[in-house]
């Protein structure tokens, strides 16, 4: 059975049970992060040098960074409705994938930290306004490409490219500001509500 090492509010662990969700995967989780069990372990370092969750353990086979474990879970257990093997199709789901991972990730950083997570860390007012504002400007590059889809972010079927951009959506919903205007993404949040997976690890009231 599959492992997975990372607490379940996590967004990057939230992205692997929802693909095992989506690929009817049974799996085994530990609590490992903030609050529970620590990442400096050295049992959990011999697996990711890296200290961070999630952590997948198929077997003999360790997989870290997110993207990569749903990635591999697609490949591995017959998700080519998910992840499509032609190179055209796929590079669209790999755009978006790396697109949440990247840009949208980066301009959301600050704000959600001080505005959903109240850090300490994170009071710098002016940051806090960029961050909405640059948020707010990739989400509306999210829009007019779901406007021009009129359903998925990679086309008009659902794929692994959806499950990180919907748990971004979620984290924009749940995170408290004035937000522009966005018909197409509150439809496509609405229209992703009725994934069982995303019920139980997406549209769950964690951001």
């Amino acid at each position: 059975m599959l492992k997975i090492l990372g607490k379940s509010s996590s967004i990057n662990v939230r992205k692997v049970l929802w693909t095992c969700a989506e690929l009817n995967l049974p799996f085994e989780r530990e609590d490992w992060g903030s609050g529970f069990r620590p990442t400096s372990d050295p049992g959990f370092l011999a697996l990711n040098p890296n200290a961070m969750v999630p952590v997948l353990q198929d077997g003999g086979f360790v997989l870290w960074e997110s993207n990569s474990i749903i990635r591999y879970l697609a490949g591995q257990y017959g998700g080519q409705g998910l992840y499509p093997a032609e190179p055209k199709r796929r590079a669209r789901v790999d755009q978006w994938m790396d697109w949440q991972a990247t840009d949208l990730n980066r301009s959301w950083s600050y704000a959600f930290m001080a505005l959903a997570r109240q850090s300490a860390s994170h009071r710098d007012t002016v940051a806090i306004e960029a961050s909405c504002q640059a948020w707010g400007q990739f989400m509306g590059i999210l829009d007019q490409r779901l406007s021009a889809t009129g359903a998925y972010v990679a086309g008009d079927a659902f794929t692994l490219a959806d499950i990180p951009v919907g748990l971004s959506v979620n984290r924009w919903f749940e995170t408290p500001f004035d937000k522009p205007m966005l018909p197409a993404v509150a439809a496509y949040y609405d229209r992703l509500a009725g994934r069982e997976g995303y019920r139980l690890y997406g549209r769950n009231g964690t951001a």
